[in-house]
């Protein structure tokens, strides 16, 4: 069953996210409305709200937000050395669940290079630049393709709430929340309902 589409242009807003302690601090450009039903997958233009049954998607939590264009879209501001998380590494050691060694919350998953570099965040923001430059972590977009050289996760749960443009509870409303059969790769696609092993 497919989502409920809208006609409405894309608009890209910054948020704010953390870990629950607030060691880990990331911003992610979301660009909305969801484009779930019939999302482009090579070149995506707005971002994928999804959660699969997969056995660690379901033990972690984990809802995932894919940004249409990682590489431009995912800062983490703090810690800036990703050796200072933990990781857990699954799916034959690919995909990096980084998490925070303090108080335990995934924030985002990774497959792929990443580095520091200066970003002069205000322009990034879309406000004036003041000049300065701000070192971030970000995914590095050098031969980047979304899942086949690059897969970048953000975990929904970790956006602060109250930010404008971006209410969870409507994406169950607008059935823009993908439920995936990771677990046993026979169920389709769909919108309504969870797979087994999946949750709400």
């Amino acid at each position: 069953m497919s989502s409920i589409t809208t006609s409405s242009p894309p608009t890209r807003r910054h948020y704010y996210g953390s870990c629950h302690c607030g060691r880990m601090r990331y911003i992610a450009f979301i660009s909305m409305p969801s484009a779930a039903d019939g999302n482009d997958v090579d070149r995506p233009t707005t971002v994928r709200f999804y959660k699969c049954n997969c056995s660690s998607c379901h033990k972690m939590g984990f809802f995932h937000i894919r940004l249409p264009d990682s590489p431009r879209d995912f800062y983490l501001l703090s810690p800036l050395d990703i050796a200072d998380l933990s990781d857990y590494t699954c799916f034959g050691k690919k995909i990096h669940w980084f998490f925070c060694s303090n108080c335990g919350v995934r924030c985002f998953a990774v497959m792929g290079k990443g580095h520091v570099v200066d970003v002069d965040l205000e322009a990034a923001l879309g406000k004036e630049s003041n000049g300065k430059t701000t070192r971030v972590w970000k995914v590095d977009g050098e031969n980047w393709k979304e899942d086949q050289t690059g897969y970048l996760s953000v975990n929904a749960n970790t956006i602060e709430p109250g930010q404008e443009g971006l209410d969870l509870r409507e994406l169950g409303q607008k059935r823009w929340i993908q439920y995936l059969d990771c677990k046993d790769y026979t169920g389709e696609d769909r919108y309504d309902y969870p797979h087994e092993g999946g949750t709400w």
